[in-house]
């Protein structure tokens, strides 16, 4: 049965201004200065101070005589005119825009541009190495195809019979798997040795072998180590070796050093190999000025947003203009006046922005301000995202937006601003320490150890008793994963 009631809620719901700044909060420098071209060139009312040209000033505004029909007034936008106020839009402390702008330049300046760096590929380098072979047309169809399905590291990661399929498809080229492999062993010989390996057995075989001078030397053994036991070889079960292969230890010793000789990503071992160079873009700065801090922001690729001066003067000459206007005109005035809002909530929120990281950031400095005047990583206090929230009086979800994927530079190096924040446990003592002091000492520990006898995970949780902290040998494996060290039979050493 159907009826009719009324009911009250109450919501809460963002407004557009807090959704923009949520998403600004939480996005790095170099990804908003990306953000805000992006602004700039969908918003005309919104122009960079720094790159915008001079406009001049005190042009006419013309006229056009109109047909009578255009004179039409619409009730809505009479009545939006008359709560437009020009007030809300303009500000008598403004200073004009043309007192801003830097007009020294001529066009007899040289401008130099940096020339983009060209280079030949890993791939180009071994296509080159074909003209030395004798190929007919099909297998040099086939070996350009190996070459093209080889990764940066130079490995071949397509299955043969995948590329059987490629080779019909894609070129009308009928071959055989036995075809395929017979040109990659042509590949195989090429420089840089190992390239070509589909595995990184093959890889240090291939380049063993090269070195081969048909004595019976430490090549010799690390070649036959290598080829009947490679599993115990990657997992570092040396007694299983000794005890299958029939030799001692000083020999195994000679084979493994020829071993870690090898380059296990020849393709990388290329200078002219091209590469993605990635830059950490510090978000903030910390310095150490005799004892004091300061913190400042990188603003270095903000530029500097203001209203478009055009779109002012507009929205000027439209309120000025006390005569009927027609609909095109009004429905420019609501466009004009969209945009500039938009413009402005967009200044606002880059304001807000810069304002939130300063003081949550301050907030952080202050908190850890032992470890940012030592560098010492075991005076690094316990932090929560709650308690920097409380100091600052914000939420914790604006503080983690600013925490994410933010770095500091600080004297000792650049980190990732989340590092900063940790877990705390209690010492025997009873006193609270940071997670991170525990990782340092763990790492400080295994550092230190007899790489002949490495010390397990359950020796480490001994010595870190010893030195008063009393956490589970789970806990110290689940940190010493944390540090990318491998377990104390991988990091044994002969």
């Amino acid at each position: 049965m159907l009826n009719q009631r009324l009911q009250q809620k109450l919501l809460q719901k963002l407004s557009p201004q807090q959704i923009l700044l949520m998403k600004l909060l939480q996005i790095p420098s170099i990804a908003l200065e990306q953000r805000i071209k992006q602004e700039i060139e969908e918003n005309p009312a919104l122009d960079d101070a720094r790159t915008a040209e001079s406009e001049v000033e005190g042009s006419e505004n013309d006229t056009v005589d109109r047909d009578d029909a255009e004179e039409e007034t619409y009730d809505e936008y009479d009545k939006e005119a008359e709560e437009f106020s020009l007030s809300d839009y303009m500000d008598e402390d403004d200073i004009p825009s043309y007192k801003l702008n830097v007009s020294n330049t001529s066009k007899d300046d040289e401008y130099r541009e940096i020339p983009f760096v060209s280079g030949t590929s890993f791939q180009d380098l071994l296509r080159s190495q074909l003209g030395l072979r004798r190929l007919d047309d099909k297998q040099r169809e086939i070996a350009e195809t190996i070459i093209g399905n080889l990764d940066d590291s130079g490995y071949l990661q397509r299955d043969l019979d995948a590329m059987v399929d490629d080779l019909a498809f894609s070129q009308n080229i009928e071959t055989t798997k036995e075809e395929i492999t017979e040109v990659l062993r042509t590949i195989q010989e090429f420089d840089p040795p190992g390239v070509g390996a589909r595995n990184l057995k093959e890889c240090l075989l291939i380049q063993l072998r090269k070195k081969q001078n048909g004595e019976s030397t430490a090549i010799d053994r690390a070649i036959f180590i290598l080829d009947r036991y490679f599993n115990e070889f990657t997992k570092k079960h040396y007694e299983k070796i000794l005890h299958k292969a029939k030799i001692d230890e000083g020999q195994l010793k000679e084979a493994i050093d020829e071993i870690l000789k090898l380059n296990p990503k020849p393709g990388n071992s290329l200078s002219e190999t091209t590469k993605t160079n990635y830059y950490i873009i510090p978000d903030f700065i910390v310095r150490n000025n005799e004892g004091v801090l300061e913190l400042t922001l990188n603003s270095r690729n903000v530029p500097e947003l203001r209203l478009s001066k055009t779109y002012m003067d507009m929205l000027q000459a439209y309120a000025k203009n006390k005569k009927k206007k027609s609909s095109s005109e009004k429905d420019a005035f609501v466009f004009i006046k969209q945009k500039i809002d938009s413009a402005k909530w967009f200044i606002d929120a880059i304001k807000q922005r810069q304002n939130t990281l300063f003081v949550t950031m301050s907030a952080i400095m202050e908190y850890q301000q032992d470890y940012f005047l030592t560098g010492d990583e075991t005076k690094l206090k316990p932090m929560i995202l709650k308690d920097i929230a409380e100091i600052v009086s914000l939420d914790i979800s604006t503080i983690s937006r600013v925490a994410n994927s933010k770095y500091v530079q600080t004297p000792f190096g650049t980190f990732l601003l989340k590092s900063f924040f940790s877990e705390s446990l209690q010492t025997e003592s009873g006193e609270e320490v940071s997670t991170r002091e525990i990782k340092k000492i763990l790492s400080d520990c295994i550092d230190s150890e007899n790489k002949s006898k490495p010390h397990t995970d359950e020796q480490l949780t001994k010595i870190l008793k010893e030195k008063g902290y009393n956490i589970a040998r789970r806990t110290v494996a689940k940190y010493r994963e944390q540090l990318h060290i491998p377990v104390a039979r991988l990091r044994k050493e002969l």
